[in-house]
């Protein structure tokens, strides 16, 4: 969670390098995804920190100017969810419900849906660090998920996985291979 601003700059950067983005002027006014995550991060700082009436209102004019750009992209990505590092792969659909937790290094694709339980509202994932979200995937309930999955495209989870370092698919999904997203990582 972003607390501080030097936290602010962390975050931004590791999102940066998870996105490949090069940097510059270019890149800072055509990349839409890269807007919307350095939006994203911004609304989180300025929630957290906000202190004072200013304070508040620059945080929630924030939080509405994230809310219309993210209707732009299809994205409903509530503040304070998704650790640094976060890689959205492109436009498209990917809905998030606000009580769910993702961690560091997460790379998600279009058509995700992370939702909460149909009895409880606040029963959302938890998902550890250096996630790889397939397009399609529909997550739902108190569910954990372990560091270092990866959960191929269209799977249905519904039930926790606590071993770190696999691959799960299906409808529903269970544990298909040993290997996580480290061992899919290009070297270097």
């Amino acid at each position: 969670m972003i607390r501080t601003r030097e936290d602010y700059r962390n975050y931004l950067e590791a999102d940066r390098l998870a996105l490949g983005c090069a940097g510059g002027l270019r890149e800072w006014l055509r990349n839409d995804i890269w807007r919307f995550q350095r939006l994203l991060r911004k609304a989180e700082y300025r929630r957290n920190t906000a202190s004072g009436l200013i304070g508040r209102l620059l945080a929630q004019l924030t939080e509405r100017r994230l809310d219309r750009m993210g209707r732009l992209l299809g994205f409903t990505i509530p503040v304070n969810v998704f650790g640094p590092g976060l890689s959205i792969a492109h436009r498209g659909t990917i809905v998030v419900n606000e009580h769910a937790r993702i961690g560091a290094h997460c790379r998600i694709h279009v058509c995700v849906n992370i939702g909460a339980s149909i009895r409880d509202g606040r029963a959302a994932p938890r998902i550890g660090d250096h996630c790889y979200i397939g397009p399609g995937v529909k997550m739902y309930g108190d569910i954990v998920l372990a560091d270092d999955i990866t959960i191929g495209a269209n799977a249905v989870v519904n039930d926790s996985f606590t071993d770190p370092s696999i691959t799960i698919a299906g409808v529903p999904a269970r544990k298909i291979a040993d290997v996580g997203t480290k061992a899919n990582r290009p070297v270097g």
